[in-house]
């Protein structure tokens, strides 16, 4: 079994120290105390990794699909009964306040309750031909060995994501967790697969720097398909080595989401909305609201609704179970928000609540009015406690305003018109939208994913068991053809 500090990989159903000199310091961005201090993986302990999975995977897809879900049946059962370990490394790892961080588990129990159905799922069709006597047989398998880079926000979740669905088709997998968050995107989740018994190789995690192994996680011949979550910068990087190498990838990078609050809205409903999908994790989220679209003739009345909503929400220890804005992971991002806001209000834009001030790594909710979309607080992707409010005078202007960025992941209409609502929203260039809630929405058999900028590839259900699978074509002649020559 697993030690009880998770400072080792895990690399052929074994618990090792990594081989490279180097080191990783997992710091709770609460306390700022460190955690554990890992000896990092190198490209020996990659290549061990991504060997134990090749290995493994035939076996691991040779088995019937009620032995597949068999495992993955216990592995949920496991999931639900530690769940209040898996909620402390949550908060004390990541910074999640306890509603996020049940929030999260609920997810990553609901991907694992889908996945288990996906080994009865793997269908192929017979299709006519043209060619008499013949029929075309497309069979479905699996693609072989995942490479999954997981991510520090909702590691958790975002990791298991394509981890149960890659294994639940047949695959196996080598997991790079974030190294913010080492144990609840990948060391846990290895301790999770080993106690429900997973066969050696299945599942590996490498806990490395990126400036160490990332390329060659990536570029490594053994992966045929690379799943990454996390900003678009490093996603277009992977993307890049990817290509030259002619391999799969699915990313699931960055969001501006905005929600778009129409004359006719139940504002008092908007507000509601519009702080659980800006403030959830500290705004920490790719599907958080960045910006909130507000028509004008509701506009001052939103504004005052919203303001006294900010006010009353408690900002400061994760643990304490009325806190909804608890840290950002580091200090790197407390400085980059402050000088991005600060530049918004040298530009016209005017702070309301909070005015960014921050203690530790805790920055009070924010929110700022009279924004254009070119200031940095609305151009850029904020990754923080930060609220937008922009003014339009119609739907139209609403509509572009929301798509006057790169990004295209999610969003949120309100009306009281639902189908003036889907209207709009088929206008607003997004992967996801939502009329009457908020932004941050993610149900495991539903299409997950972004446009533009945002990413490559759905998550999710019929969607995901397509990514992690592939197909071939089987043409079966009944008898012999002739042929021309």
């Amino acid at each position: 079994m697993s030690p009880k500090v998770y400072n080792q990989q895990f690399i052929n159903g074994e618990w090792k120290t990594g081989s490279s000199e180097k080191t990783i310091d997992n710091i709770n961005p609460y306390t700022k105390q460190t955690i554990a201090t890992i000896p990092s993986a190198n490209e020996d302990d990659l290549n061990e990794a991504y060997q134990a999975a090749e290995d493994a995977q035939a076996d691991w897809q040779a088995l019937t699909p009620r032995q597949k879900q068999k495992h993955l049946d216990d592995l949920l059962h496991i999931v639900q009964d530690r769940k209040s370990e898996i909620i402390d490394w949550l908060v004390k790892e990541s910074g999640s306040t306890l509603v996020k961080a049940e929030v999260e588990f609920q997810a990553a129990a609901g991907i694992i309750r889908e996945a288990a159905s996906f080994p009865t799922r793997m269908s192929g069709q017979i299709l006519p031909s043209n060619t008499p006597g013949k029929e075309n047989r497309v069979y479905r398998s699996p693609k072989g060995v995942i490479g999954v880079i997981g991510p520090w926000n909702f590691p958790f979740h975002l990791a298991m994501r394509s981890i149960a669905p890659a294994v639940a088709t047949g695959n196996t997998v080598v997991v790079k967790p974030a190294s913010d968050t080492p144990v609840t995107s990948g060391l846990l989740i290895a301790d999770l697969f080993e106690e429900a018994g997973f066969p050696k190789g299945v599942v590996n995690v490498v806990v490395g720097r990126g400036s160490e192994i990332g390329d060659a996680f990536v570029t490594h011949p053994t992966p045929k398909l690379i799943s990454f979550t996390g900003s678009t910068e490093v996603g277009s990087h992977i993307g890049e080595l990817a290509g030259k190498h002619i391999k799969d990838t699915a990313l699931e990078l960055g969001g501006n989401n905005a929600m778009l609050v129409l004359d006719d809205a139940d504002l008092d409903k908007a507000v509601e909305a519009a702080a659980f999908g800006k403030y959830l994790h500290q705004g920490q989220i790719c599907m958080s609201l960045n910006r909130i679209i507000v028509h004008e003739s509701v506009h001052d009345e939103f504004v005052e609704k919203f303001k006294e909503k900010v006010a009353g929400l408690k900002a400061g220890d994760p643990s304490e179970k009325d806190t909804v804005v608890g840290p950002l992971i580091n200090s790197e991002a407390i400085e980059r928000i402050q000088d991005e806001v600060q530049q918004s209000l040298d530009q016209g834009a005017e702070m309301l609540v909070g005015e960014a001030k921050a203690d530790g790594n805790v920055m009070q909710p924010t929110v700022l009015t009279n924004v254009t979309n070119d200031m940095p607080v609305a151009n850029h992707e904020m990754f923080g406690p930060i609220a937008s409010i922009i003014k339009v005078a119609n739907d139209k202007e609403a509509i572009e305003a929301a798509n006057g960025t790169p990004y295209g992941l999610s969003g949120s209409v309100f009306t009281e018109d639902v189908n003036r609502g889907v209207e709009v929203a088929k206008r607003v260039e997004t992967g996801m939208i939502h009329i009457n809630d908020q932004s941050v929405n993610d149900e495991a058999h539903v299409a997950f994913g972004g446009e533009k900028e945002s990413g490559l590839g759905r998550f999710g259900g019929e969607w995901a068991l397509d990514k992690f699978t592939t197909v071939k074509w089987i043409g079966v002649m009944n008898g012999y053809r002739e042929f021309p020559f």
